[in-house]
């Protein structure tokens, strides 16, 4: 029995880890804002944030969440979505994990 009582409570994911994700979703938008300014540096941003992102948030919403955020990133002009943050209120917020 305690080791189901473990196994549950590893499962959630403390609020200073939440916290701590969501500024780290912040920043990562914020970085990938930079290469507005210098399209070509999008080349090498986006394939590394959507593995960020990825790995981030695991499972299916990481993977989508990533290849969205590839295509985002390489796209003129669109680059200005907060993916990563939005993910995160998708993830915490709107689908409730704990």
């Amino acid at each position: 029995m305690m080791s189901k009582t473990k196994s549950i409570r590893a499962s959630k994911t403390s609020e200073a880890t939440k916290k701590i994700k969501l500024y780290i979703s912040i920043l990562m938008d914020v970085i990938g804002m930079i290469p507005t300014g210098f399209p070509p540096l999008a080349l090498l941003w986006a394939p590394l944030s959507g593995f960020i992102l990825s790995r981030m948030y695991k499972g299916e919403i990481g993977k989508i969440a990533g290849i969205f955020d590839f295509a985002e990133e390489l796209i003129p002009g669109i680059n200005f979505i907060p993916t990563f943050t939005l993910t995160w209120f998708y993830v915490y917020k709107i689908k409730g994990e704990k």
